[in-house]
């Protein structure tokens, strides 16, 4: 399953992960071993109405099925949206998404 949905797995990386920031966004990344890996996708109610919000999250589905092929198995990640993501085009927010997954390993390396 491609999405991280429990929300005690999601505490979990929240506890353990790495934390990247961006501009556009937030990243935590745990390692685990042997299971494929997710991807939660967390918008509070401070980000905004429930219009910013759902789009927000729809933006970022996008990015997750369209680099999911690409990342590594073993990893759990949890995503929180900024603001500032829905200001940015799809593209930059495509190659801020890949570099910050290349940089720390998420992602495989072309070969």
């Amino acid at each position: 399953m491609m999405f991280l949905r429990v929300s005690r797995e999601i505490e979990r990386v929240k506890r353990l992960g790495v934390r990247v920031a961006t501009p556009c966004f937030n990243l935590l990344i745990e390692r685990k071993t042997g299971r494929a890996s997710q991807v939660a996708i967390v918008v509070g109610r401070r980000f905004g109405i429930a219009v910013r919000r759902n789009r927000a999250k729809r933006v970022f589905r996008a990015l997750v099925r369209m680099t999911y092929k690409d990342i590594q198995p073993g990893h759990n990640l949890v995503v929180f949206p900024k603001r500032e993501a829905l200001e940015s085009s799809h593209e930059d927010l495509a190659d801020v998404w890949r570099t910050v997954l290349r940089k720390y390993h998420v992602m495989r390396t072309e070969t």
